[in-house]
């Protein structure tokens, strides 16, 4: 679901990232306002379980792959407006320093899998919520939710690539950047997202989330404390499985490199042309393209890749942590 760099025009980029500036604002306003300071780390652990998950990828049978995002997960815990912050964050470390999503395209990308996912997963949980009141109905609500919110996410990720050929075109009518209209676009990415990817996510949020109540209710719960302890070694342990999603062959529907959308099958048919946009549009040189290094192999460069981004995830917001100025409380202090 990571739109990549050219398959968007700059004026779809333009009006996503405009989009998503307000969206930032209230977000970063009700974290300030509902999240206290000492809960800030927690977000970058979140991020970071975010990020982590991005990178299971998982094969579909026709050679695309698919992931979970645990957007709605991180809304569960700290709201959805952190869970929009958290997921932004993973998603800025993973175009700057991997390349995974475009620069241009990380409004688009931030909108569909940091706006849409978290809130529709939170608002179908909420609903569920309220008929749904025992600890089995809770669960049930959490995967509702997730499997509502990444297919919401993919399916207006659907409506951006496929409306590409009716609004970008040259004189002939070749198609500049996503040359796959809508008839093509919305079914490659839900029928994948409705059936497995959408599983994966439901999956992911439910174990996680039934971990976190167990071990550690505070970092759900307001006026407990918050243990990190446990989600560190849930960290650690699927750092350790990370290669797994080396296993996976082929690319996710609508991330092919520039280089080989010409012979891909969409539809039936070899698409047979490079779109111009694709050929001369922005490039951005990661740091580490791909999960990859010269030089590496491959599972000790995907291992370096996710404990840079789960190292990054939290020194974020560690900082950030450090740096608010909470205002002093009004209530005069006890006496001695």
């Amino acid at each position: 679901m990571h739109i990549p760099e050219n398959y968007l025009s700059p004026a779809t980029c333009g009006v996503m990232a405009v989009a998503m500036v307000p969206v930032w604002v209230n977000a970063v306003k009700k974290v300030r306002q509902k999240v206290p300071k000492e809960k800030l780390t927690l977000i970058g652990v979140l991020a970071a379980f975010s990020f982590i998950a991005m990178m299971f990828n998982v094969p579909l049978p026709g050679g695309t792959t698919g992931h979970a995002v645990g957007g709605t997960l991180i809304a569960l815990i700290l709201g959805p407006e952190a869970a929009c912050i958290a997921v932004s964050i993973a998603l800025l470390i993973q175009a700057v320093l991997f390349g995974d999503g475009g620069i241009l395209a990380f409004g688009a990308n931030c909108f569909n899998m940091a706006f849409v996912l978290p809130y529709v997963g939170y608002g179908v949980y909420s609903l569920i919520r309220k008929y749904a009141k025992s600890e089995g109905g809770e669960l049930l609500a959490a995967g509702v939710g997730a499997y509502a919110g990444i297919n919401a996410a993919a399916f207006v990720a659907a409506l951006e690539f496929g409306i590409q050929p009716y609004i970008a075109h040259d004189a002939a009518g070749m198609a500049l950047y996503c040359p796959y209209g809508l008839n093509i676009a919305i079914p490659s990415m839900m029928i994948g997202h409705l059936t497995l990817f959408g599983v994966v996510e439901v999956l992911f949020t439910v174990a996680v989330y039934a971990f976190v109540r167990r071990t550690s209710p505070g970092t759900i719960k307001t006026g407990e404390k918050t243990n990190l302890k446990p989600l560190y070694y849930l960290l650690g342990a699927l750092l350790v499985l990370v290669p797994l999603g080396l296993l996976a062959e082929g690319t996710a529907w609508g991330e092919w490199g520039a280089d080989e959308i010409a012979q891909i099958t969409s539809g039936g048919a070899a698409l047979g042309y490079t779109p111009s946009g694709m050929l001369s549009g922005f490039e951005w040189n990661a740091l580490i393209p791909d999960y990859s290094l010269a030089g590496l192999p491959d599972v000790a460069a995907y291992y370096l890749s996710a404990v840079i981004g789960i190292a990054l995830s939290v020194i974020i917001f560690r900082l950030v942590a450090a740096a608010r100025k909470d205002k002093p409380s009004n209530t005069p202090a006890a006496s001695a």
